[in-house]
């Protein structure tokens, strides 16, 4: 028998070992699920997930532990592209992919409205973003053998600076993106095990070094292909059991369709109950004294803060039950430092609760193509063209900034050759939209079980669920008896969007065990991206700036060894900026696919595919795109607003949203790029060109 090449050998020992943890997962799920039948406490089950599922990643990372460059930098290149399809997926698909998506779906329907761009988009875009990778990027970039997007910068057009900006660019970028990963990680740590949020954050981050801080790129790669068989039974698995709960069908994709006519009807009962509309008519009430107090807010501040005190006075008087008198002074401490606090928070809450006066709480119709009319009223149609704008803007900013992420092409370096790398493409999409068709209906599914057995419900009889998620964070979940009639009205609930995907098997009444089977898949998911961006981070600040600008004569393994001490101190800068819980996953992960696409993709692409683009145009046109993409966000930041003495409220250019700034930072940088390389004398490209 002829001997076999020693690749096809490796090949078939990575499928034995995958297709041996595959069993061994099911396995496990199969302990859990007998375990929770023959009676044994949530309150272990919970903390039984997530160490049992960290310390599996940390393993993986123990295991692959390196100090040899190739291996940590980009896995030898070695990587089969199947399985570089699964850590790209896995890799791709974050705390916002798993977590939020269909919660963006749930809140925002298809299309979205005058604020806010619509859930398919989301799908569309990142979706889409992939074959711009396959076609303009990963072969080309893959066919020049580098380790690190900057390095790009570098080889292509000389100098230090294209590389110093693409490596800034590449730390701004990316720890957005991570702030959102953290922030997901704490989320779910705490629910799982009923620990702080805080806490949960350093519980779930031990796992993310473990993996980037030994092994690199070789160990975060078999830790992602791990994690994407968790995520994607985490996904799967809820979603079927509810399209068969509600359907008697399995093939969520192929049936949910049933359930939008049902939940369209139900948006028309509920926006014409009396009920309903006594919720609306309080939260507008609600809105106008916020916006009385906004009047005079020193005055109205200054009478509160009388009230509370008077209050407090009161109860001590009559000595009053002690925690009454402490419930007071939280009350008091609650209320605003200073005129800017009480103006700022006042604007929200009436905002909130304008927004809330409308029908159906403010959420759009789920079906709806977009806001307005295009052939009704000058208000109907210009809310109309606003509203598609923003859908097309975060699409083609989700787009091309999947095609800029430094974390992202940098998995395309692990192939073994360009082919391979193309192959990885097609992988990584297939693997992508298998979870990403099964995004719409879940939210469907779950929009109908709210709508068809929460609302209607007593406030007598709330499911547990609910208060446990309040106590996690009060801003994922709230219902309150608005009205008063200790029925619950769909008006009076607000959900965010990051608790749908997770609360998915509570609200279908599911096992507690998928319960803690999803909490696993996005804490998988939260992982997987972490783990690439905490080290693409730490690679531009040592790789690309340090052992290039401050001293170049550290040897490969010293660069190894100081790439992982800076992964760990990017890592708690970033778990610090995560407990303050500066915006929901979503956001954040949209805003820095806006600063990717507007700061690499210009000079990148043309780079590529036009020899004349010179040094100083990229440097321009990165400089450029980003300048534009980030102000345009920062003034529109209510707290960036008062401190430069700008009107509050947004300065929007044609209605688009600040997530979406891309959509202005690309252009300028591909405008900026060539009319600089136009007007600047044409020199030899240093690499070859494809």
């Amino acid at each position: 028998m002829a001997r076999l090449p020693k690749y096809v050998v490796y090949e078939r020992r990575l499928h034995r070992i995958f297709a041996s943890f595959v069993i061994g997962f099911l396995m496990f799920l199969g302990l859990l699920a007998w375990a929770e039948r023959s009676g044994v406490s949530r309150i272990w089950l919970g903390p039984i997930f997530l160490f049992s599922t960290v310390m599996m990643y940390a393993a993986i990372g123990i295991y692959g532990r390196t100090t040899d460059p190739e291996e940590y930098y980009v896995a030898g290149r070695r990587i089969p592209p199947m399985y570089n399809g699964m850590a790209a997926a896995a890799d791709w698909m974050s705390a916002a992919s798993f977590i939020s998506m269909a919660g963006g779906l749930y809140l925002q329907g298809f299309s979205g409205s005058e604020g806010q761009s619509g859930g398919l988009a989301y799908v569309l875009g990142w979706t889409g973003g992939f074959c711009l990778v396959a076609l303009l990027v990963a072969p080309h970039l893959r066919k020049l053998n580098l380790y690190t997007v900057p390095d790009y910068f570098s080889v292509r057009y000389g100098g230090r600076w294209p590389r110093v900006i693409a490596a800034f660019a590449a730390v701004v970028c990316s720890f957005t993106y991570v702030v959102a990963q953290i922030y997901g990680i704490g989320l779910i740590a705490s629910r799982l095990t009923g620990v702080q949020f805080e806490l949960g954050i350093l519980l779930g981050l031990g796992g993310v070094l473990l993996c980037s801080f030994l092994g690199g790129m070789r160990a975060i790669t078999w830790t992602q292909v791990a994690q994407y068989v968790v995520l994607l039974l985490a996904f799967l698995i809820p979603v079927s059991w509810l399209a068969y709960k509600q359907l008697g069908n399995p093939l969520a994709p192929l049936v949910y369709g049933e359930q939008l006519n049902k939940i369209t009807e139900l948006e028309k009962r509920l926006a014409n109950d009396p009920a309903e509309q006594e919720v609306r008519a309080a939260f507008l009430r609600r809105a106008q004294e916020y916006e009385s107090k906004l009047r005079d807010i020193e005055g109205s501040l200054q009478r509160e803060r009388t009230a509370a005190q008077d209050r407090i006075r009161r109860l001590k008087a009559n000595s009053a039950d002690s925690a009454l008198i402490v419930q007071a002074n939280r009350d008091l401490a609650a209320l605003p430092k200073d005129v800017q606090s009480a103006r700022d928070l006042w604007t929200r809450q009436m905002n909130e609760s304008y927004e809330r006066a409308k029908p159906l709480g403010g959420m759009p119709a789920h079906v709806r193509p977009y806001a307005g009319d295009p052939n009704g009223t000058p208000e109907e149609q210009d809310a109309f063209n606003t509203t598609r704008l923003n859908f097309l803007a975060l699409m083609f900013c989700l787009m091309v900034g999947t095609a800029g992420l430094p974390h992202l092409l940098t998995r395309y370096y692990t192939t073994p050759n360009v082919a391979t790398a193309r192959a990885s493409v097609a992988w990584s999409l297939f693997f992508i939209a298998v979870v990403y068709v099964s995004a719409p209906a879940l939210a469907t599914l779950v929009k109908f079980e709210v709508m068809n057995n929460l609302v209607g419900s007593s406030f007598d009889a709330l499911p547990a669920w609910m208060a446990q998620w309040a106590k996690v964070d009060p801003s994922l979940i709230s219902v309150s008896d608005i009205n008063g009639d200790r029925t619950v009205q769909w008006g009076e609930i607000k959900l965010g969007a990051d608790i749908i995907m997770l609360a998915t098997p509570e609200v279908g009444g599911l096992p507690y065990v998928i319960s803690g089977l999803v909490a696993a898949g996005g804490l998988a998911a939260a992982l997987s991206t972490a783990d690439g961006l905490l080290l693409t981070i730490s690679n531009a600040l040592v790789r690309d700036v340090y052992c290039h600008e401050i001293n170049p004569h550290v040897t490969p393994e010293q660069r190894v060894i100081l790439s992982k001490f800076a992964l760990l101190a990017v890592a708690m800068v970033a778990a610090m900026v995560a407990s303050l819980k500066p915006a929901e996953i979503l956001p954040l992960v949209s805003a820095s696919f806006s600063l990717a696409a507007s700061a690499f993709v210009p000079a990148m692409v043309l780079g590529i595919f036009w020899a004349r683009t010179s040094a100083g145009a990229a440097v321009a046109g990165m400089l450029a795109g980003l300048g534009v993409t980030v102000y345009y966000m920062l003034v529109n930041v209510p707290g960036v607003r008062a401190n430069l003495g700008l009107p509050p409220g947004q300065s929007l250019w044609f209605g688009i949203q600040p997530l979406s700034a891309g959509v202005f930072g690309v252009p300028v940088g591909f405008a900026v790029t060539v009319l600089v390389s136009l007007v600047t004398a044409p020199k030899p490209a240093v690499a070859p060109q494809a």
